[in-house]
């Protein structure tokens, strides 16, 4: 939808007028046969339809296009009243300006910002209405630390208040304590089990190692009986020198 006409100061040409609402276009957009008309408009429009409502040229989405930079000038130029006009702000600026102003207009209408409050006030009056707002918290005065709303004044009660927090924080540190046995157990049972896998790669390992003396202590035992061997036939063979 449009802006309305009405907000407007002075005269409007109609070629600034959305084809399909008749009020001043917002976010505007153009078909090849230069009508033009709001994005929301004619998004609405070609769910239906598949022309332009002026000339009934065929037309779909892809087609549309930017308002020409010329007519886009001239409707930024337009000067119009603030929407909050009706609640007392007399404000009127250029279309390209009225966005800016209408967020930060003291005029505006905006909730309150206490949880559960439904209030709609102005702007302008937020402060004060926050000062004396049912919903609006507050430090317990009693000392406790603990944070009301004005309404459950009469039903605030500090011990029982402490009493609620120290359960809270008791299950929690009771959590917290089960969490880390977990998470150390959990870290135990792997170390166990990574010390265990060790020890069976280290088992393996010492016997190979006997294996392998074993083997070294035979072939030893192997080359001395053939050196005593060796050093015999030597003698022997000397004695037979010696005879000769």
């Amino acid at each position: 939808m449009g802006y309305d006409i009405e907000r407007f100061v002075g005269y409007v040409n109609e070629g600034l007028l959305c084809s399909i609402c008749r009020d001043v276009l917002e976010d505007p957009l153009q078909a090849p046969c230069e009508h033009a008309f709001c994005t929301a408009c004619i998004h609405g429009w070609l769910v239906h339809h598949s022309n332009c409502p002026e000339d009934r040229q065929v037309i779909d989405v892809s087609l549309l296009r930017p308002l020409y930079r010329y007519m886009k000038n001239d409707l930024n130029r337009l000067q119009l009243h603030c929407r909050n006009r009706e609640y007392g702000c007399e404000m009127v600026c250029s279309l390209e300006s009225i966005d800016r102003h209408e967020r930060e207009c003291d005029y505006s209408q905006i909730p309150c910002s206490n949880a559960g409050c439904t209030v709609q006030v102005e702007r302008r009056n937020l402060d004060g209405h926050l000062a004396v707002c049912e919903y609006r918290s507050r430090e317990c005065p009693n000392g406790c630390g603990y944070t009301i709303l004005s309404a459950e004044d009469t039903q605030h009660n500090c011990v029982a208040e402490l009493r609620t927090e120290l359960e809270l924080l008791r299950s929690e540190m009771i959590c917290r304590v089960e969490e880390a046995k977990h998470e150390m157990e959990s870290r135990l049972d792997s170390q166990r089990r990574h010390m265990v896998q060790k020890e069976s790669i280290l088992q393996n390992e010492i016997e190979e190692l006997k294996s392998q003396m074993s083997r070294l202590m035979s072939d030893v035992r192997s080359l001395m009986a053939a050196e005593r061997q060796h050093r015999q036939e030597l003698e022997q063979a000397e004695l037979e020198k010696r005879e000769l």
